[in-house]
């Protein structure tokens, strides 16, 4: 299945918009993690374990697994997801922005070390940034586009031709990189209206939509002004406040327990305006 089919199916198994983020902090682990030489890869599978059903992707971050040194751990992690549950892709968030032969490695990095089905990728140099991952024309490339941190403004509001940068970006990709149907973007769901605005221009395309939960974006809004027209068409993440959620532990749970029973809460929350 190419990635659009996983994700599509995905949507439809497990009625879930809902995209579990992989984002584990070593500080914020349970006690009895911290000892264990693989408590990444054993906290992230039991987190794993508790929401697979209540999810349509899995998202990993690199960034908290190569700064602890637990790259080994990632490889682990995604091949377990692979083989556990192979209906649910695997979106590695490494916001990739290289060109020519060092894409090509980053590439294969993200789709031969971890077989993620897509990836996050900055489209700041260029069609050359993304080239290369059209190669693998079954996997998906996620594009970033209009981002939920506040900075983003600085440059995704720049006009080109008249229009904000992120609705250039959102053409581009819609009408020009697509050439494999596996393309989405990154638009954040702290932005409503420009999240509305995307979707206007990309039609049924993905979306990955961070910035609900810890980043306080509205789920309403967020449904309301990403979804497509089968209701569908996103992947809204939720990271912390789903790894976390053991600090509100209620009667009888443990930590996986609490992240099952948020993850649960958020897709309910989702689907209530889908």
């Amino acid at each position: 299945m190419t990635f659009t089919e996983k994700l599509a199916a995905a949507w439809n198994a497990n009625n879930s918009l809902l995209c579990v983020g992989l984002d584990p902090d070593i500080a914020r682990l349970p006690p009895e993690f911290r000892a264990q030489p693989d408590a990444i890869y054993a906290f992230c599978k039991a987190v794993a374990d508790a929401t697979a059903h209540a999810a349509c992707a899995f998202k990993p971050q690199i960034a908290y697994f190569a700064a602890l040194r637990a790259e080994d751990q990632l490889e682990a992690l995604c091949a377990y997801l692979r083989s556990a549950y192979p209906h649910i892709p695997i979106v590695l968030d490494a916001k990739r922005g290289d060109i020519g032969a060092t894409a090509e490695q980053y590439a294969r990095e993200a789709y031969e070390r971890y077989g993620a089905d897509a990836v996050t990728v900055s489209p700041y140099m260029g069609y050359d940034s993304v080239a290369p991952y059209l190669e693998w024309t079954d996997r998906g490339i996620i594009i970033l586009c209009r981002t939920s941190n506040p900075g983003g403004s600085d440059l995704q509001f720049l006009k080109v031709d008249g229009e904000p940068l992120y609705k250039h970006v959102a053409r581009m990709v819609a009408e020009k990189w697509n050439r494999n149907g596996q393309c989405g973007l990154v638009v954040g769901a702290t932005f409503p209206d420009e999240l509305a605005e995307v979707r206007r221009i990309v039609g049924d395309m993905p979306l990955l939509v961070p910035g609900i939960g810890a980043q306080g974006g509205d789920i309403e809004a967020t449904v309301k002004a990403g979804r497509n027209a089968a209701g569908s068409g996103m992947m809204i993440n939720s990271s912390r406040a789903i790894l976390y959620a053991s600090p509100d532990l209620q009667a009888g749970e443990d930590f996986a327990a609490a992240s099952r029973r948020v993850a649960i809460e958020t897709r309910d929350a989702i689907n209530a305006f889908r």
